[in-house]
Formats: C-alpha cells, sequence, structure tokens
C-alpha cells in the first residue's frame, strides 16, 4: 500500500473527503517526525511504537574491493509493532 492507496482507505474507513484524509495523514507524519527528532517516542497502544536509537559507529567492509571502511555513528528510527497488531498479522 502507498500514500495514495492509505489515503483512500482512510477516507473510506472514516467517511472523510480524500482531501481531508490527505490533511490529517500528513498531520501525522509532521507530528510524528517532530517528536522523534526530539528524541521522544511515539506510542499507538495497540498499534506500536515509534522510537529514536542511536547507532554506534562500526566498521565494514567496501564489498566491490574488500576494503575496510569506517561507518559513522546515526541515529536511527525503530519501530516496536504493538499485540493488537502482531496478533492481526499472525
Amino acid at each position: 500500500m502507498n500514500k495514495a492507496e492509505l489515503i483512500d482507505a482512510m477516507a473510506a474507513d472514516a467517511g472523510l473527503t480524500k482531501a481531508d484524509a490527505k490533511r490529517a495523514l500528513e498531520a501525522f507524519i509532521d507530528a510524528t517526525s517532530g517528536a522523534l527528532k526530539k528524541g521522544d517516542r511515539v506510542a499507538l497502544v495497540g498499534f506500536g511504537t515509534f522510537g529514536v536509537t542511536k547507532r554506534a559507529a562500526r566498521k565494514g567492509r567496501n564489498p566491490q574491493t574488500g576494503k575496510e571502511i569506517n561507518i559513522a555513528a546515526k541515529k536511527v528510527v525503530k519501530f516496536k509493532p504493538g499485540s493488537e497488531l502482531s496478533n492481526t498479522v499472525k
């Protein structure tokens, strides 16, 4: 499912116009992105939790040359699914 299909599904399920569903989805994405950028968690009970973790710097290898390279430390977004979502997917 891509963004357009998600907007269509949200509009149909919630009885909204596609424009309203698009604004709601974009507001959710903006709010979630802003919270994660500040280092906060976003917990949606039953669905899951978005969070930011730090990935340490490490050594890697260039697959073409085999030469060792340094991979810089960075922050990455993690998602941990909630129990309801996990049970739905099973």
